[in-house]
């Protein structure tokens, strides 16, 4: 069971690397009209914390892994145009503005520029490289790969033996994932959604605890991520759907005939509906988490800057008191949203696959899990 974990993440890890890593072409139209819209502005204070600022900073994905202030790990910028052939160099030639072989980094976007440093509007050319959320993907399928391995060989070491070692502490979350999520869920033909499932659960977990760490990146918490692990889900779920299920959406149960015109295009809504509640809740959850707590953090910064060191002393251990007592909610919530979204997954394949549907079906369980997100 173990071993077809590690096939099924090998593909989810491939799916979730091609939007993040994939061919981007950049295009540098608004460029020019970002230029125009500042010309002109007064300099922005320097001396002024933004808040906004900073935790858009913190959130969102670059080309290089800054674990601290002033603490940066630059990252491989992989870029290749048509007229240039391949391009790899470091992000940290691009850093504060910097130009480099004609390449410019604004706001995380790469663009090329000309001699005079405006953007060259016809040049076309393909972005490969690893940011901040590529990297930390590579590392959490590098940490679920020496888990999961070691788990594999302590099963082939102790057969018919107590686990020990990691194997008996990750073994009741893989029970409780088969018992209290795919069996009931699907029912008997769950052992062929079970590798998926568990994959699913501990990538999203180890993820979400990995985002809590100081420097770490959000990768949770970047919609394409979850787009993709949604979209992975719609794909099991419409290839595996039986007669019953398909019969459902487009012919109900117990609807008359004249209904049908207005039911049918609901029930193909709820079809796409699904993975789109998936990806939002993931996402909105993990990212408004991290939101809130730099928000906090972010006050200790404008009271100094509003009402001197002794307010910002004044205010910091009530903050850093709500600050760490969010933390150990964002914990409850790391593996709450892992929970949601395996447990919704596994009712959506259970509806596709089971042998008959009811007519209130859908509204079952979108009624039970709904409260949970």
């Amino acid at each position: 069971m173990i071993r077809s974990v590690f096939n099924q993440f090998l593909l989810v890890t491939a799916l979730i690397l091609s939007p993040l890593v994939g061919v981007q072409a950049q295009e540098h139209g608004h460029e020019g009209e970002s230029h125009a819209q500042h010309e002109g502005e007064a300099p922005a204070d320097k001396g002024k914390f933004n808040v906004g600022d900073m935790i858009m900073h913190h959130i969102k994905d670059d080309h290089g892994w800054e674990f601290a202030h002033g603490v940066t790990l630059p990252l491989p910028v992989i870029l290749y145009s048509g007229d240039r052939g391949l391009e790899v160099f470091s992000s940290s030639r691009l850093a504060h503005g910097e130009v480099y072989n004609g390449y410019k980094n604004e706001h995380g976007k790469i663009h090329r520029v000309d001699e005079a440093g405006n953007a060259d509007h016809e040049a076309k050319f393909y972005n490969f490289s690893i940011t901040k959320n590529v990297a930390s993907l590579m590392l959490s399928a590098v940490i679920m790969l020496l888990v999961f391995s070691a788990v594999s060989r302590g099963y082939a070491k102790n057969k018919g033996k107590a686990p020990s070692g990691i194997q008996s502490f990750l073994e009741p979350i893989i029970l409780f994932v088969r018992d209290e999520i795919a069996k009931p869920s699907i029912g008997p033909n769950y052992t062929k959604f079970l590798p998926y499932l568990l994959t699913l659960f501990f990538f999203i977990l180890i993820n979400n605890l990995l985002g809590l760490l100081p420097g770490a990146a959000n990768l949770t918490g970047n919609i394409a991520v979850t787009l993709v692990l949604a979209v992975i889900t719609f794909v099991i779920v419409t290839f595996s759907g039986n007669k019953h299920y398909w019969l459902h959406i487009f012919k109900p149960t117990g609807v008359p005939i004249a209904l049908l015109p207005i039911m049918v295009p609901v029930e193909i809504v709820g079809v796409f509906m699904k993975p789109l509640s998936l990806m939002i809740r993931l996402f909105a959850n993990i990212t408004a988490g991290h939101i809130i707590i730099l928000s906090l953090l972010g006050l200790i910064f404008m009271a100094n800057h509003m009402g001197g060191m002794m307010t910002s002393v004044a205010i910091s251990p009530v903050v850093l008191f709500f600050t760490l007592f969010l933390n150990l909610i964002e914990l409850l919530v790391a593996f709450l949203q892992a929970f949601i979204f395996t447990l919704l997954t596994a009712m959506y394949i259970g509806s596709a696959v089971e042998d008959h549907h009811e007519a209130d079906h859908g509204i079952g369980y979108e009624g039970t899990t709904s409260e949970l997100g």
